[in-house]
Formats: C-alpha cells, structure tokens, sequence
C-alpha cells in the first residue's frame, strides 16, 4: 500500500510540473515576451524583413532602418511605430527592422551592413534616400512625423492615410483601425 501512494503521489506531482504555467506579457518591462511587433503591434509580418540592408541599397529603393530588442520595454511600446510605417508607406519604402544581439561587439563592414550605423542604443531609426545615404538617424522615440518627413523628403510622396498615432494605444484598438471587425 506505501508503495502504490507514493506513486500516486509521484504521479500527481509529474502532472503538475507539466501543466503549462501562465504566460505573462508587459510592455513596460525588460522582459523577453516573444515577437514584439506580433504581440505589441499586432503585426508579426515585420520580422523578418523580406529584404537586407545591403540588396535594397543597392537596388537605389528608400529604406528605413530600425534596431530594436525583444526584451526591452522601449522596443515594446515603440513597436507600434513601425506597424503604422508599414501602413503609412505600404511597399514605397523598405522597411527593415533588425535585433541587435547580432550586432553586438561587431564592428560595421561597410554601407550594406546594419552594424554600420548602428549607435547602440535602442530605439534608432535610419532612414536612407535612393542613393543610399541617411538622411534620418535617432535613437529613442523617434517622432513618426519626423520618419514620415524624411520618407517625404526621399521620395516626394506624402504618406498614404491619416498619421495620428498614440504610443498609449491597446495593441486591439490600434488593429480594430486597420482591420476592421466583424
């Protein structure tokens, strides 16, 4: 009988161990959540980018570059920014959006490579013209009209809806504008 309690007891513990512990997600910490911009923008298509650095420079097409961390709360609320880029300028600008882990300790190998101008401080946005120089390059909450004024300025459009944007906004309220509901 002591035999058979202590496996039950053995059995409801390992059952316990693998229940799936409550997931916890806050975009004001420091902490690794997963894909920010599928959780925080709502928008997991932005990672990663379908093209590099090096291929849309030189195809001569607008790019903005964007470094961020999964794990940093300041990546978190900024993602929505990039979300709303990619609604503004649809496929008019590349928008490339790149971890810095990688680039961490490397030394830039020239105008192709991210590492180039990455300034090791996140948020930073890089926007560069046809030719391929930045004429846009902060770090921190970069102001979307700023990003939009350069995006102008390079390709002489203007951007393509209305460009009020809130950093305060629920992820659920920013997507019920975009995609509309049933």
């Amino acid at each position: 009988m002591p035999g058979r309690l202590a496996r039950l007891l053995l059995s409801l513990l390992l059952a316990l161990t693998l229940l799936p512990a409550a997931a916890y997600a806050a975009r004001d910490t420091n902490s690794y959540d997963g894909n920010i911009y599928a959780l925080y923008a709502g928008n997991g298509s932005l990672v990663p980018p379908r093209s590099t650095l090096a291929l849309a420079l030189e195809e001569h097409r607008p790019v903005v570059l964007g470094f961020f961390l999964d794990d940093s709360a300041a990546s978190k609320q900024y993602a929505v920014v990039f979300n709303e880029l990619q609604r503004l300028w649809g496929r008019t600008a590349e928008l490339i959006l790149l971890p810095t882990d990688p680039l961490q300790n490397r030394q830039g190998q020239g105008a192709g490579d991210p590492a180039t101008y990455w300034h090791g401080e996140i948020p930073q946005v890089v926007v560069f013209n046809t030719a391929g120089k930045p004429v846009l390059d902060e770090t921190g909450p970069v102001s979307i009209d700023a990003i939009n004024a350069a995006l102008t300025e390079v390709t002489g459009l203007k951007p393509q809806g209305n460009v009020t944007l809130s950093l305060n906004r629920e992820v659920n309220e920013l997507n019920s504008e975009i995609v509309p509901s049933r």
